[in-house]
């Protein structure tokens, strides 16, 4: 299955080993984020790192197997999908991972609960992927 992963889904993986953790390495799952996500990451690295259970070395250990696990799609290839996205996303934030939806024709993974305020693109938090 084809699945955008939200940042919020990667952050927790990040900060601790848990259910998304093994969802996150399941081959079962394809998964792809906008590339400027890894940005983000080094915005928040020294938050995520003083909230980790993970010592330093596996952090980064494992945000390098993360940008390799997930696709990386460049934002170049989502702009003829930002218009819908921007009249789909509940917060204007969440844009690109709309259009990257919508590009893909494929849900979310995002435990945000605001982005289910939409009928258009399913958005499965994880509690929902374990039932699948």
């Amino acid at each position: 299955m084809d699945l955008v992963v939200d940042a919020n889904v990667i952050f927790a993986v990040l900060i601790k080993d848990s259910f998304s953790s093994h969802l996150l390495f399941s081959w079962e799952y394809h998964l792809f984020t906008p590339e400027y996500i890894f940005t983000e990451f080094e915005k928040h690295k020294e938050e995520l790192l003083d909230k980790t259970e993970r010592t330093t070395t596996e952090f980064f250990r494992l945000l390098e197997i993360l940008k390799r696990r997930i696709t990386l799609v460049p934002l170049e290839e989502l702009t003829d999908y930002v218009a819908e996205a921007e009249k789909l996303t509940p917060d204007p934030k969440d844009m690109a991972y709309f259009a990257l939806a919508l590009k893909l024709n494929c849900a979310i993974w995002s435990n945000d609960k605001k982005l289910k305020e939409q009928d258009k693109i399913k958005v499965y938090p994880t509690h929902e992927l374990v039932k699948l």
